[in-house]
């Protein structure tokens, strides 16, 4: 058919393809409403003249030929009888999707694509648009048109309660987006997917298996790059046990998130949950941090998440360092609490009506100990000023900052050639200065440290700021142990609510738009 079409409609000759196409597809004269067949029938040309004049071996042509014929087909899926090529579309998106992803890995091949991409679709004023950005916003388009389905019924869905029309394509459109969004980081843009499904698509529990599955994974790392833990953990751990146990490979991908999301929420994994097969090495990533969390070990967390660490490049691959080094904090400094009180904390007396108490120049000191190890600072280190500048780092604004000249240095020559200009200081940064100690923890910041944290339910007590202890409340006929320090996933989880935005499911109330059923509604003044 390829050698028929190049002989008889060769490249300069598309009128008459779309010709020959308009006589076998003749288009209904009774427009849109009668399903008229016009973008369909320059879909089929174009779709023609795609395979007569494509050629693999050109990747970047090969994509533009393909990005061009999607956006034909794109304009034929919003016809009424659009719903017959929607297969098409499906397919020719996936296809557009895995070769901009291996474009994009190949620079060699992209590196002057920059100046002929345009800045249109972009979400902030002049961004330049990346290819498969492009391919991506052009995606999105056929998926919108999916989502704003019209035909049929107010719910989308058909007789036997399955969806009907174009919306069938909706998940299977927005993972192919997703996938790309996710690839370029624009999680901006995929947040209009998610929007969009969370207001017109149908429950999500009525598509099959393997298109919840996706969508629910990029759900959940969507919530996760948007510190929205909880959320995560929900979505994520969906999309786990509804992943076949067969697919190895996704069940890894979701199992590194929902991971990283609980020990974020203070629930730390089961022995058993590293025997599976999807586990495999998760076990000496996670294990070693969740100890160090459990103990308030300030030194071993402050290492394990450090950017030195062997592993801190699995972990920055993953994108989840940041997330686990920050939002840990205050779990570590919990159990830090939590361990000093067991080792110096006054357990209190119920016959005396006293409370249990905890010293916080206590936690300080061993605070200020743990992160001393944590900087390989020994106890004399205020007498070594250069063993701390070196153990600190060099300072950040060392760059703007060059050594004094000195006295017996002759003045620089017009034509010398000097890397650096001695004695200049840039003069923004005349008053800076080091700082002559590490940052460690004072007892102003362990006692602030204590307030967040019964602020946040994660300690049950008062602070007394004039003796500087903390009291635990409420232990008159309970441990002070678990009255004071509260489990971390259960205090957490008392406070949210299991509604995941993006998450449609049977029954849930949306927002604009939603149908209200009356049917029990009494009359007004009743």
């Amino acid at each position: 058919m390829v050698a028929e079409l190049r002989q008889t409609y060769p490249a300069a000759d598309h009128i008459e393809l779309e010709s020959k196409c308009s006589k076998a597809l003749p288009a209904n004269e009774e427009g849109d409403g009668g399903g008229s067949f016009t973008s369909f029938i320059s879909f089929v040309a174009k779709y023609f003249a795609f395979i007569r004049d494509v050629d693999i071996g050109q990747l970047l042509e090969t994509h533009d030929k393909l990005k061009a014929l999607l956006g034909q087909a794109s304009i034929a899926l919003s016809a009424s009888t659009g719903v017959l090529i929607l297969p098409t579309v499906i397919s020719l998106s996936r296809t557009l999707s895995k070769l901009a992803i291996g474009l994009d890995k190949r620079p060699d091949l992209v590196a002057n694509l920059t100046s002929r991409e345009a800045t249109v679709g972009a979400e902030e004023a002049g961004e330049r648009v990346t290819l498969a950005e492009g391919s991506a916003n052009l995606i999105r388009e056929a998926f919108k048109k999916c989502a704003s389905e019209r035909s049929g019924n107010s719910s989308g869905l058909d007789s036997n309660g399955k969806p009907e029309g174009r919306r069938i394509g909706i998940y299977l459109m927005a993972n192919v987006c997703l996938k790309l969004f996710f690839h370029c980081r624009k999680l901006r843009s995929a947040e209009q997917i998610f929007a969009l499904i969370y207001q017109q698509s149908p429950p999500l529990s009525l598509y099959p298996a393997a298109q919840r599955t996706t969508f629910l994974y990029y759900l959940g790392r969507y919530h996760f790059a948007n510190n929205h833990f909880y959320r995560a953990q929900l979505a994520l751990q969906e999309a786990y046990y509804q992943c076949h146990r067969q697919a190895t490979k996704q069940r890894r991908l979701i199992l590194i998130y929902l991971i990283a999301s609980n020990i974020i929420l203070g629930r730390f994994p089961k022995p058993h949950v590293y025997q599976t097969p999807e586990a495999w090495g998760l076990r000496d990533r996670f294990e070693p941090i969740c100890r160090a969390l459990a103990k308030g070990d300030i030194a071993s967390f402050r290492r394990l998440t450090s950017i030195d660490n062997p592993s801190a490049g699995w972990f920055l691959h993953w994108r989840i360092l940041l997330q686990i080094t920050n939002r840990c904090e205050v779990i570590l400094w919990r159990s830090l609490a939590r361990r000093t009180f067991l080792l110096s904390g006054n357990q209190g007396d119920t016959s005396k009506r006293t409370a249990p108490t905890l010293n916080i120049e206590d936690i300080c000191v061993l605070a200020t100990f743990l992160e001393k190890r944590a900087l390989g600072i020994g106890s004399n280190h205020s007498n070594d000023a250069k063993s701390q500048k070196a153990k600190r780092g060099e300072h950040t604004n060392s760059i703007f900052i060059f050594p004094p000249t000195p006295a017996d240095t002759p003045p620089a020559q017009a034509d010398d050639k000097c890397e650096a200009p001695h004695g200049y200081i840039d003069p923004d940064l005349l008053d800076c200065v080091d700082p002559p100690d590490p940052d460690l923890p004072t007892i102003d910041t362990v006692e602030s440290m204590i307030a967040s944290m019964v602020d946040q339910d994660l300690l049950h007590g008062f602070i007394s700021h004039s003796q500087k202890r903390f009291a635990i409340t409420g232990a008159k006929n309970a441990s002070p142990l678990a009255v004071g320090f509260p489990n971390v996933w259960a205090t957490l989880k008392a406070k949210m609510d299991d509604e995941v935005p993006g998450w449609v499911k049977e029954g849930q109330k949306r927002g604009g738009g939603t149908v209200m059923h009356l049917s029990g509604a009494r009359p007004v003044g009743a």
